[in-house]
C-alpha cells in the first residue's frame, strides 16, 4: 500500500485532466495537509464525521437518541478534534446506520463525502471506503473521477478559487477561507500568480 501519491502519479492525473499539477496538490493540502492516512502505524485513511449529513441520510431518527452524531445543522464543536477520534464517532454512527454513516464521512487525501460513491465510479459506499482504505493511488483515483464534474474541472483550470470551493465545499467555505487557502497552497507548490 502506498499512503502518498507519487510525484508521477500527480503529473500523469495533471496531464490527463489538462489542469496544473500545483491545483490538484493544493486541493490535497488544504483538504488534508497533504496526506490520505493517519500517521503510523495506523492503516486507516484519514475522515471527518459529519452529523448534519447522517441526520439527513437517516431523515433525523437519531438526533433524540444520539444527538454527539445527528443533528440537522453543520456544528464544528462537534468534532472530535482528532482523526482518531473521528473514527470513533464514525464507528458509533456505523452501529446505528452503517451505510448511512459511511456516506456521511468524507474520506481520504482530497476529503471526497461518502455519499458521492457513485460519481467517484463506485457501484456501493463499501467499494468507495475500500478503495480509499486501500492506497493514496485509490484515493487519488476516487478524485480523478470526483473531479471531472464541469463545475469543479473548469474552475480548478482556470484557478478560480472562488468558484471552485463553492462547488467542492459548498455555500459556507467562506467561513473556512478555503479560496485563500486554495491560491495559497497553489503559489505553494509552484502555481503562478494570476
Amino acid at each position: 500500500m502506498n499512503r502518498i501519491v507519487s510525484p508521477q502519479a500527480w503529473k500523469d492525473l495533471a496531464g490527463t485532466l489538462d489542469v496544473d499539477e500545483a491545483c490538484l496538490r493544493a486541493v490535497a493540502e488544504v483538504e488534508s495537509s497533504g496526506g490520505g492516512f493517519m500517521r503510523p502505524p495506523s492503516q486507516l485513511p484519514k475522515v471527518l464525521f459529519e452529523g448534519h449529513v447522517f441526520h439527513r441520510q437517516t431523515q433525523g431518527r437519531f438526533d433524540a437518541s444520539h444527538p454527539e452524531l445527528s443533528y440537522p445543522h453543520w456544528d464544528r464543536t462537534k468534532y472530535s478534534g482528532s482523526v482518531a477520534g473521528e473514527w470513533r464517532r464514525l464507528d458509533a454512527a456505523c452501529a446505528l446506520d452503517r451505510a448511512a454513516a459511511l456516506e456521511s464521512a468524507s474520506w481520504g487525501a482530497f476529503q471526497i463525502m461518502g455519499f458521492n460513491f457513485e460519481i467517484c465510479g463506485f457501484e456501493d459506499i463499501e467499494a468507495f471506503v475500500a478503495a480509499h482504505k486501500q492506497s493514496a493511488d485509490a484515493q487519488l483515483a476516487a478524485f480523478s473521477s470526483f473531479i471531472r464534474r464541469p463545475g469543479l474541472i473548469d474552475a480548478l483550470r482556470s484557478r478560480d478559487w472562488k468558484g471552485f470551493a463553492a462547488a467542492y465545499n459548498g455555500v459556507g467555505f467562506a467561513k473556512n477561507s478555503y479560496d485563500s487557502k486554495l491560491a495559497t497552497a497553489y503559489l505553494r507548490f509552484g502555481g503562478r500568480s494570476p
